[in-house]
């Protein structure tokens, strides 16, 4: 029987963002689940959105025990939910991701943004702000084929709920969880692109706080890499987990 693989999309992303990945699976070994978070597509009315709350959604649609992997904003979430039942975890999978900030105030600064960009999202269509969050610097070198699946993905969401997602569940409402990582035995993936030079940076800060993980910088790829390079993501999650020690 294949184990279950639940993948967790970014913030403006909804499941679809995984479809790639799910299609570049070359073995029989996962049943792969991904769902639309709380305020997202098809999750864009549930409340409330906290961390607490998606744990326990993630967790439900594991069962026993599964895989876990997470992109960005999911990858936090990926954390919250090992660090609650590591027992049920059998993998973890972080791309393109971050343990919180842990400086008090920049954590502040970065809440008071969040707060911001939520109130601007409320304020006009989905479409405006899904053309204007894809324009960012951290998504420059996508292709164009990359960049129209981003956009019609982020079509899917609503801006209530996107914007509660960010109040609920942003990088400055997340507690850091830095101190606490050593104590996930699971064995890890860190997955960056190489064009993404501050998530590789935090990748290789990840890497080096759990007792048992391996780094793949996946070539030419940004900070989008669900979608940029699903066959490399594939690879790792059909490949062999990381050594119990490391060298």
């Amino acid at each position: 029987m294949s184990e279950r693989l639940v993948l967790l999309h970014g913030f403006t992303q909804t499941g679809r963002s995984w479809d790639g990945v799910v299609a570049a699976l070359g073995s029989q070994r996962y049943t792969a689940l991904a769902p639309d978070l709380r305020g997202h597509g098809a999750a864009a009315g549930a409340r409330p959105i906290t961390f607490e709350a998606i744990t326990r959604d993630v967790l439900a649609l594991g069962g026993d025990r599964c895989a876990l992997a997470g992109y960005s904003m999911g990858g936090r979430i990926a954390l919250h939910v090992a660090l609650a039942a590591p027992a049920r975890i059998s993998r973890l999978v972080l791309v393109a991701t971050t343990a919180g900030i842990a400086d008090d105030e920049e954590r502040a600064a970065r809440r008071a943004a969040d707060d911001a960009l939520a109130a601007r999202i409320e304020a006009q269509p989905v479409e405006a702000f899904a053309r204007d969050w894809g324009a960012q610097p951290l998504f420059a070198g996508q292709s164009p084929e990359v960049r129209a699946l981003a956009h019609a993905d982020r079509l899917r969401s609503e801006p209530a709920g996107l914007a509660a997602s960010l109040r609920g569940v942003g990088t400055g409402a997340m507690a850091p969880l830095w101190d606490r990582l050593d104590t996930l035995t699971m064995p890890v993936e860190v997955i960056v692109g190489e064009r993404d030079a501050k998530f590789r940076a935090i990748g290789e800060r990840l890497h080096a706080a759990f007792p048992r993980a391996r780094l793949t910088v996946v070539r030419g790829a940004g900070h989008a890499v669900p979608l940029e390079a699903p066959a490399a993501v594939a690879e790792v999650l059909d490949g062999d987990v990381p050594p119990a020690e490391r060298d």
